[in-house]
């Protein structure tokens, strides 16, 4: 279990704020912290990762205490062991992929780094520097980095957010992999909300510092309102079988909606697909883009 109690003061463009939160979260789960840009979530992310001290508060995570306020306890980044990526990938522009991984990898585990460029996609790329790869490449290796030397915690913040839209759905498969087959606990910031809807189990609303709203991506975003004549377009976030129909989960404006379709229906559809919505005579009719 991580237990956070966080309290300072942030410079927003509003004037100075307080951060003043207090959350639990499961360890080995996908949490994102998501809110407007200028919410704290960002400070929260560094100071959970040591990079920056609350000013009040306490940190634990399953039973080690990583920052205490009251007990002058505050242990730095190294001894956290937490991997972190930014969104402007921070790679080391005068080394190569493989270099870059090196740095950043334990003592006597540098056999890890041939793994991780495979399961990262960089196979053939880790001869090559930060300018001579893609955006996307470079978010893959700025992930693999903080893979390699093996965190018990990956702090995602905004990862995907200078990335095109295909690029951020393939680096988005590539963190849930990860997650799915290591269950380190991943802690994404975010303002995005697909991304966010798509990716987590639990998530946290951060509005000026404060959380108004926390529990799974269901219950804080999903409008069940229902509405007469309609047609919209929309994302592909999920498809789930149920019985003999299948649940779409689609991303409409700032809205998330789920929607009944038949097999024939989703044949072509995957996770990312955009599609129309229309209504006649209240039954939705589906249709792709």
């Amino acid at each position: 279990m991580i237990n956070l109690r966080l309290k300072r003061q942030m410079q927003t463009s509003r004037g100075p704020e307080w951060i003043d939160l207090d959350l639990s979260m499961a360890s080995g789960g996908f949490v994102s912290l998501f809110g407007k840009s200028g919410a704290g979530k960002t400070t929260v992310l560094r100071m959970l990762a040591g990079l920056i001290p609350p000013q009040e508060g306490r940190i634990e995570v399953d039973g080690d205490v990583w920052f205490d306020s009251g007990r002058k306890i505050n242990k730095p980044i190294q001894q956290r062991k937490v991997g972190f990526v930014f969104q402007d990938n921070c790679l080391f522009p005068h080394m190569t992929v493989r270099e870059n991984l090196a740095y950043a990898c334990l003592p006597g585990h540098h056999d890890g780094i041939q793994e991780w460029i495979g399961l990262m996609g960089l196979s053939g790329l880790e001869g090559r520097k930060p300018h001579q790869l893609s955006g996307g490449q470079k978010q893959r290796a700025a992930l693999a980095r903080a893979l390699v030397g093996r965190p018990r915690m990956l702090l995602l913040d905004e990862p995907f957010s200078n990335l095109d839209r295909q690029a951020r759905l393939e680096l988005q498969d590539e963190i849930m992999r990860v997650y799915r087959k290591t269950r380190i606990t991943m802690v994404l910031v975010s303002h995005d909300l697909w991304e966010t809807f798509r990716m987590s189990e639990m998530i946290f609303v951060i509005d000026r510092g404060r959380i108004t709203k926390n529990g799974s991506p269901d219950e804080v975003f999903v409008n069940n309102d229902l509405s007469g004549k309609f047609q919209f377009t929309g994302e592909v976030l999920d498809i789930c079988k149920e019985g003999v129909v299948n649940i779409l989960t689609l991303g409409i404006g700032h809205q998330i909606t789920k929607v009944v379709a038949g097999d024939e229906e989703i044949s072509d559809l995957k996770v990312g697909s955009m599609v129309i919505v229309a209504a006649k005579a209240f039954n939705p009719l589906l249709f792709k883009i």
